[in-house]
């Protein structure tokens, strides 16, 4: 969508700001030029995969696509939460179809499996959101030896993926990520962010790394996928109220109070994403319901080199190559 001049310019400002771009002002304001919802029943007949899906942006994402129809698969480790927010769904939308998956997406192998037995159950699939976060407060490290946030954002989402690649065929896959993500360069050297050499480690900023790796893989994926016509987008929702925030950035949540956003609001992009008739391409990164740069300043600007690295690490720690089986296709600059 070509904004006005004027719309552009404040558009601009409100993003540079963040306070105004990222708390509940931005789509109090942006709703007056941002793209037209969904139509009602946008994706009857049409089945959409949340990780993450038990509470906060996930459990919104999956509102927001239950009320356009959506049959709705929810997936996250713990069975009786999601068994909660499928009730809570069922309650506002009593006609709504949600089924849940019990699955952690940090478990590269679970994952794997579990991608084989979904593709059975649901041979086409829509869309897959993949919302799954952490933020442990220690440097923690998964039964297979990968750092968690890597893990459960990067290479967990890969496996699961390309693990649906077949029932994705036409279909979208959208990476929700971080403004934090503007913080931190790629780091194709010590992606599991292992202490020696580094100082302490810092919840904050492995959160950050893994969500700047996850605009990376959102262009790679969508230069890899794209002869499946599968369409890849990253978004990040602002500064929204939910336990992802209030519970590991209390002082911040504090702070921040009556501005941040509901999680309703920090879900709509990825809700639009999924669900709108819009040609928007791929590999882009979104912030309501606009495309924007995936760096803050033109500096610390990932190397071709970089990418290329980063992603062989990925598909060898993973196991799952860039193209069909065999072929070991290396990404663009």
């Amino acid at each position: 969508m070509v904004l006005n001049r004027a719309a552009a310019a404040l558009d601009w400002v409100m993003d540079k700001s963040l306070v105004l771009g990222y708390t509940r002002v931005g789509p109090a304001l942006r709703r007056a030029w941002w793209p037209h919802d969904p139509a009602p029943g946008a994706l009857v007949g049409r089945h959409v995969l949340v990780t993450g899906a038990s509470g906060g942006l996930g459990l919104a994402t999956a509102r927001g696509l239950a009320r356009l129809g959506a049959t709705v698969h929810l997936t996250g480790r713990d069975a009786s939460r999601l068994d909660t927010a499928r009730s809570a769904l069922l309650e506002e939308q009593p006609l709504a179809e949600v089924v849940t998956h019990a699955a952690d997406v940090s478990d590269l192998a679970g994952t794997a499996e579990f991608a084989r037995a979904f593709a059975v159950e649901v041979p086409r699939l829509h869309a897959v959101v993949h919302n799954a976060g952490v933020m442990p407060p220690q440097r923690t490290t998964t039964p297979e030896g990968h750092e968690l946030a890597l893990a459960t954002h990067v290479l967990g989402p890969h496996v699961l993926t390309y693990g649906l690649r077949g029932p994705l065929a036409g279909g979208r896959v959208v990476l929700v990520t971080s403004g934090g993500a503007y913080g931190q360069r790629l780091d194709a050297d010590d992606p599991e962010y292992t202490e020696a050499g580094r100082g302490a480690y810092s919840a904050v900023t492995a959160y950050a790394r893994t969500k700047r790796m996850q605009l990376v893989l959102a262009e790679l994926w969508a230069r890899d996928l794209d002869a499946d016509g599968i369409r890849v987008h990253s978004m990040h929702p602002g500064w929204a109220d939910t336990p992802g925030v209030t519970d590991s950035l209390p002082r911040f949540a504090a702070l921040a109070g009556p501005l941040l956003r509901d999680a309703d609001s920090g879900a709509d992009t990825a809700v639009w994403l999924a669900a709108t008739s819009d040609a928007i391409g791929t590999g882009g990164l979104w912030h309501d319901r606009r495309r924007r740069s995936r760096h803050y300043l033109p500096v610390g600007v990932g190397t071709a080199e970089d990418v290329e690295a980063f992603w062989r690490f990925v598909r060898d720690e993973t196991g799952v190559p860039a193209s069909g089986a065999g072929r070991d296709d290396g990404p663009g600059a």
